[in-house]
């Protein structure tokens, strides 16, 4: 535990019954920056199945174990002592493959305070340097976070920097949100309706009531692995973890009426389905799937489009992001706005005399796994398309 003039920092361990998980839930409900990952009962939902070594840094007015707790600013993160191979120790936001985003929740009313303290006292209980992961380089967060390099005169390094797709409508108009999707060009509104024609009276459904999401998820579960993940082993069906974080994260949104699973139905047969959380204004699309005996008329392009509109037309909504990878076509072809984002590697205040040599550890680190990923695609390339042994495909990710 630290302590400073005004606030009192704690690393305690992700535990469901710690007596500070209120005060936790009470600023996810309303943070400076939406996280739906570091939401409290997103994050518990994830712990049996990607929590091992996670802690949460805990910043507010008084011990994490003491009544009236009012928290300023929450980090779950891990920290490590080899990820380069050497005895450099790392603490890093906590990041799996159903969390791609890693803002911390911080205090609304006084956020640059609140990232002020949440690196002192993660200086003194978690080390000399902090990755904070799937940040945005742009925006609100990204100012704060450079003013507070510049107040400190910290030394930082972006790493693997991309963007994904996202449908931005946070101050528009109502004529405004009802053009989001004109940048669609006739020739995509055409094959729309074509698709639309081929694949027959369709029903768009958004299950909401709490009492159907589990059948909802379950049918998700089973759609997706009859696809490809199925056959390759890949699917949620195939993770009874994975499963149960994601019945357990549905059931706890929606409990609080904001958890949905959108389907495009024909019949008693689902065509896709994606699971979606809202927290605040934002809509995370989460999961996606579709039907692949009906891919040659994109039942998954269907199902986002008219997810988008849904969207759109949701006063209470301020946009959606896809958490999707680089490069996912599905969610850049109906929404227009990009997020770049960035691993972000950063010395705490107090100085870090060995921070360059992290900075070229984790950029020769990032060099080799672009290699590993580019050898990957080339190899499953020549094995699906032999006559093309000599392509050489770029990876996606870092």
């Amino acid at each position: 535990m630290h302590r400073a003039d005004d606030w009192v920092a704690a690393l305690r361990p992700l535990d469901p019954t710690a007596p500070w998980i209120a005060a936790w839930r009470t600023l996810s409900r309303r943070p400076f920056i939406e996280n739906l990952f570091y939401d409290a009962d997103f994050a518990l939902s994830a712990r049996e199945a990607f929590g091992a070594g996670v802690e949460v840094l805990l910043v507010g007015d008084r011990p994490p174990e003491e009544p009236g707790l009012r928290l300023i600013a929450v980090w779950p993160c891990r920290r490590g002592r080899r990820r380069w191979g050497f005895p450099l120790r790392l603490a890093m936001g906590w990041m799996h493959g159903f969390g791609v985003f890693g803002v911390p929740l911080l205090d609304p009313d006084r956020p640059a305070h609140a990232l002020d303290a949440l690196l002192r006292a993660a200086g003194h209980l978690a080390g000399r340097r902090l990755m904070l992961t799937y940040v945005p380089t742009r925006g609100p967060f990204a100012e704060l976070l450079s003013g507070a390099c510049r107040a400190y005169g910290l030394p930082r390094a972006d790493f693997w920097p991309h963007a994904r797709a996202v449908l931005e409508l946070s101050g528009r108009t109502e004529p405004e949100r009802a053009a989001a999707l004109d940048h669609l060009s006739s020739r995509r509104r055409r094959r729309l309706r074509q698709s639309a024609e081929r694949l027959g009276p369709m029903t768009f459904e958004i299950v909401r009531d709490p009492a159907n999401l589990g059948a909802a998820l379950d049918d998700y579960v089973a759609l997706e692995g009859r696809g490809w993940k199925g056959r390759a082993g890949t699917a949620l069906g195939d993770s009874p973890e994975q499963v149960a974080f994601l019945h357990a994260s549905v059931a706890a949104f929606g409990a609080r009426g904001t958890a949905r699973i959108d389907r495009l139905r024909r019949g008693d047969t689902t065509l896709a389905s994606a699971v979606t959380y809202v927290t605040g204004g934002t809509a995370w699309c989460l999961k996606i799937s579709f039907a692949e005996a009906e891919a040659r008329d994109s039942p998954g392009a269907q199902l986002v489009h008219r997810m988008t509109l849904s969207v759109i037309a949701d006063a209470g909504l301020t946009g959606a992001d896809s958490c999707a990878p680089p490069d996912f076509r599905l969610a850049e072809t109906f929404w227009a706005g990009r997020m770049p984002l960035a691993h972000v590697l950063v010395a705490t205040p107090g100085g870090d005399p060995l921070f360059g040599l992290a900075r070229r550890l984790e950029a020769l680190r990032a060099w080799l796994s672009r290699s590993l990923a580019r050898r990957s695609r080339a190899s499953v390339l020549a094995s699906v398309w032999p006559w093309r042994r000599s392509a050489r495909p770029t990876s996606r990710s870092d």
